[in-house]
């Protein structure tokens, strides 16, 4: 199957037209859309009309379902999470700060999938940061000031029992469930500069909301580089804001992007349904 491809002029990020992704793809399209998906990063499948059996369908095609630790899939679709929020809902906008998904996990996810069913008319944007971008064009001193060390990722700022997530937002109406846990205080080490394993391009692998510090470094300097390395890593030179539309289908790389979602859309319902490939 042919198609066409666009990028966004962005830091990162593809329009992929002419493909109708409510059909089985083959499998030489199949490896042409992950070429351009490890090239751009994100990709944007606009103008789909999806059921959840044609999410899984494309989910599949890049790698096993890898479930979610701390947010709760849909009673009879255990592969995909419902991410909704009401009109009227006036909890904080999830996931509205900057990450990489689950880098706190021993093998984080390669990818991540958002289909657009309900989108207001204004707000809630997607930003993506390229993070491979961002290594290359680093000054060489931050970047001597990185180099070797190993990050300490966690969950436990989110998804603790006392995190931003944990016991103080039950009850506010979410229209999902989020399963804070003590597996949250859990620690994984990470080196902050590593090469993608696909690719072999180098990235910085992750952000200040889910590393605590570097390892066998003195907290006060290791806080003062997490933040250095923060003002850098999310410069708007290396963005891309994804704005959608209904039927839209997007994937990003977790191994080479940040991203983070936006409010802004205050009395409209949003619903997505997502995936997340090991």
């Amino acid at each position: 199957m042919s198609f066409t491809v666009s990028p966004t002029g962005a830091a990162c990020g593809a329009m992929i037209n002419g493909l109708d992704l409510s059909r089985p793809l083959d499998s030489a399209t199949v490896a042409a859309v992950r070429e351009v998906w490890l090239e751009h990063k994100v990709v944007v499948f606009p103008d789909q009309s999806l059921s959840d059996d044609d999410l899984e369908r494309f989910s599949r095609y890049f790698g096993d379902f890898a479930g979610d630790p701390y947010i709760a899939s849909m009673e009879d679709r255990p592969n995909i999470i419902e991410l909704r929020r009401t009109a009227d809902e006036t909890s904080p906008i999830f996931a509205d700060s900057w990450h990489t998904d689950w880098s706190f996990g021993e093998t984080p996810p390669a990818a991540t999938i958002l289909y657009g069913i309900t989108i207001p008319p204004h707000g809630g944007n997607t930003d993506f940061i390229n993070q491979e971008l961002a290594l290359r064009e680093m000054p060489e001193e931050l970047r001597r000031r990185l180099r070797d060390k190993v990050a300490l990722h966690s969950a436990q700022r989110a998804y603790a029992p006392d995190g931003i997530y944990g016991e103080q937002d039950s009850g506010k109406g979410r229209g999902f469930k989020i399963l804070a846990s003590d597996e949250a205080y859990k620690v994984q080490p990470h080196p902050i500069i590593r090469p993608h394993p696909e690719t072999g391009n180098e990235s910085i692998f992750g952000c200040i909301g889910y590393i605590l510090g570097f390892q066998d470094m003195d907290p006060d300097d290791s806080m003062a580089l997490l933040m250095d390395l923060y003002r850098w890593q999310t410069r708007e030179q290396f963005q891309y804001q994804h704005e959608w539309q209904p039927g839209m289908l997007v994937m990003w790389d977790n191994r080479a992007v940040l991203h983070k979602a936006n409010g802004g859309y205050e009395g409209h319902e949003r619903v997505l349904h997502r995936t997340v490939i090991k």
